[in-house]
């Protein structure tokens, strides 16, 4: 998926409330197959193309927000520290 491509998922998901998220439409987290053999750019490119909403996910049939505080730490930062923590 071209850079543009993602860029207008990630703002089309950035705000939806998870009171109109249907937990049938979203991804378990577990289910996510990353090449952790790459570097971390393309396993962040490739969790945002293979994921339906790059904000929501599902974690044991719990939805789960990702959210980003007002910091000086990057959103590249915070998916890598995430991807990083989860397939360890």
């Amino acid at each position: 998926m071209k850079i543009e491509k993602l860029k207008e998922k990630l703002k089309k998901y950035e705000n939806i409330p998870l009171s109109e998220i249907n937990i049938n439409d979203v991804d378990e987290i577990t289910d996510i197959k990353i090449n952790k053999r790459k570097s971390s750019n393309d396993r962040i490119l490739d969790f945002l193309n293979t994921v339906k909403n790059p904000y929501v996910f599902k974690h044991n049939g719990r939805l789960v927000r990702i959210g980003f505080a007002d910091t000086n730490i990057t959103a590249d930062e915070c998916l890598t520290n995430v991807l990083k923590n989860l397939y360890r």
